[in-house]
């Protein structure tokens, strides 16, 4: 089984995180998950998720620091805290929903399987 790398913004504002619902016409329907995708061959993590953001949800931002790496499965999930740069986004390419909520309300979604270690590490960071 070969290891895919993905990368997702972890995009804070406002003590608010962004959360994206997989829309019907993508693997994993209805899973919610921190934005990104795939690094393209060459690609840093960083301008990858630039150019992944700008492409989904037709935003800019800035990617500030390396928050956690984890293998679920043949995914591999490298995620960025990252913050907007200009306004929040109203639509997204792959997502049907997008909601900013606060740190207490992010357990009570349907998180995909390659997120829920971040998700673990922001809800409990001295675990």
């Amino acid at each position: 089984m070969a290891i895919q790398r993905v990368v997702a913004a972890i995009i804070t504002q406002d003590s608010r995180y962004l959360a994206a619902r997989r829309a019907p016409h993508k693997s994993l329907a209805g899973k919610w998950e921190f934005p990104g995708g795939k690094p393209e061959p060459g690609e840093s993590d960083e301008v990858a998720l630039v150019r992944e953001i700008r492409e989904e949800l037709g935003i800019e931002i800035r990617v500030l620091r390396h928050f956690d790496t984890s293998v679920t499965g043949d995914i591999e999930l490298a995620c960025y805290v990252s913050e907007l740069v200009g306004p929040e986004p109203s639509k997204s390419t792959d997502h049907d929903e997008l909601r900013w909520l606060k740190e207490d309300e992010l357990s009570g979604l349907d998180w995909s399987e390659a997120d829920k270690p971040a998700l673990k590490r922001i809800l409990i960071p001295f675990c």
